[in-house]
């Protein structure tokens, strides 16, 4: 077999890696990589893993030596990175995170979280690439694997609105995948992302106050606004307190600038207005009643 030269090499390499696999498939076998490192041309990094270079791996390149070291038949990127791989920005995790069957035995390297799975389901798997589940398992599972309900509902919601999965699609995951963790939180959340409205609906916001030994208050209460007629979600007309609890659907298009001027026609009318997202009732639900109890009290003097 013919040696590909270094420069065809390199057009060959996924971020500046390749496996020994791949090496030998090219004519490179262990004794020609062995002479590149020796003269600090090259670089292992584990078992399989070779860097055709000697600097520090970037961060694609970390996911394939991950998936490498750990075996490409068993292990797939999963939860976090493998949303990141999708393409969802604005979490950091440093880590690369995989799963494998549970009863694969394997080795975690540096950098690597290896999370056991009981079973995989139908088609999770995207072999194209990097080898990684979908984005609706990958947020599942991520939530499942979060180090709080904050961070699960935060793992779940952000690839819906980055666009990378639905939450129809989070909904039947959901159901699909009996993680060890928070399993009614999670189909609650999904719920709540697919169907922010319908959840608001069924919200018992009187059963929350009656707790409280606050008075019931009017649910979806008319008002005629300079922008037209609008539905209040709580609402104590005595006081001129209006309690707005954003579902869903109020995070797309020009949702958050109609609300926006709605919430500064009610506070030019006279009203105040407290203001939360259904998930983040869902979070915090006794620090948001706390607020409740306290803007009750004082408007009611």
């Amino acid at each position: 077999m013919s040696r590909l030269a270094l420069a065809e090499l390199r057009d060959h390499a996924h971020d500046g890696v390749l496996s020994r696999a791949e090496l030998r498939s090219h004519g490179w076998d262990r004794d020609a990589v062995a002479r590149q490192v020796a003269g600090n041309q090259w670089a292992v990094h584990g078992a399989q893993t070779v860097a055709l270079h000697t600097w520090h791996l970037g961060v694609e390149a970390a996911r394939w030596r991950a998936l490498w070291e750990v075996g490409t038949k068993v292990a797939a990127l999963d939860g976090v990175t493998a949303l990141q791989a999708a393409g969802m920005s604005g979490f950091v995790d440093d880590q690369v995170h995989l799963s494998v069957p549970h009863t694969a035995k394997v080795i975690a390297p540096s950098g690597v979280v290896i999370h056991k799975v009981i079973r995989r389901i139908e088609g999770e798997v995207l072999a194209a690439g990097l080898r990684r589940t979908r984005p609706a398992v990958a947020a599942v599972r991520a939530a499942h694997w979060a180090v709080s309900e904050r961070q699960a509902a935060l793992l779940m919601v952000m690839p819906v609105q980055q666009r990378l999965t639905t939450g129809a699609e989070l909904v039947r995951t959901v159901r699909a995948i009996r993680g060890r963790n928070r399993r009614a939180f999670l189909r609650l959340i999904a719920r709540d992302i697919h169907d922010g409205a319908q959840s608001l609906g069924e919200l018992d916001f009187a059963a929350l106050c009656r707790a409280r030994s606050l008075p019931e208050p009017s649910r979806q209460h008319v008002r005629r606004l300079p922008g037209g007629k609008v539905y209040l979600d709580v609402y104590w007309d005595e006081i001129g307190l209006v309690i707005e609890i954003d579902g869903s659907q109020h995070q797309w298009g020009m949702a958050a600038t109609d609300d926006q001027f709605r919430q500064n026609d009610l506070v030019i009318s006279g009203d105040r207005v407290l203001r939360m997202t259904l998930m983040g009732l869902r979070l915090h639900p006794l620090r948001f009643m706390d607020q409740v109890c306290r803007a009750h009290a004082r408007f009611s003097r």
